[in-house]
């Protein structure tokens, strides 16, 4: 399963960036394969509508679970037309920390 984690840097110590739309960065990991890839988020500048373009960028890397501190009220209907399932976490986590939550699930 993909799971994209918005994070704050390319790197397992960046903290989850609690901006969906804006983060800087996607961690796309698979936990099948155990691999893990930083991928920019293309729409982090947008005027508007970064919520919505991340989403896009989400669908397209194959994700079918978004973890992220906070996402914009336009996102929700997007997320659940593609059946994508909306992680909301609370307090400082790293990306690597997620990524040990997800493989012990």
């Amino acid at each position: 399963m993909i799971t994209a984690i918005s994070c704050s840097g390319n790197s397992m110590d960046s903290q989850v960036d609690t901006r969906f739309g804006r983060c800087p960065f996607f961690a796309i990991f698979d936990s099948e394969s155990g691999k893990l890839r930083f991928e920019e988020n293309p729409g982090k500048e947008a005027e508007s509508g970064a919520g919505p373009a991340a989403v896009k960028f989400i669908a397209s890397q194959g994700a079918q679970k978004i973890v992220s501190g906070e996402f914009g009220f336009k996102v929700k209907p997007l997320f659940d037309q593609l059946d994508i399932q909306m992680i909301s976490i609370e307090g400082n986590k790293t990306v690597r920390e997620i990524m040990e939550l997800l493989k012990s699930n």
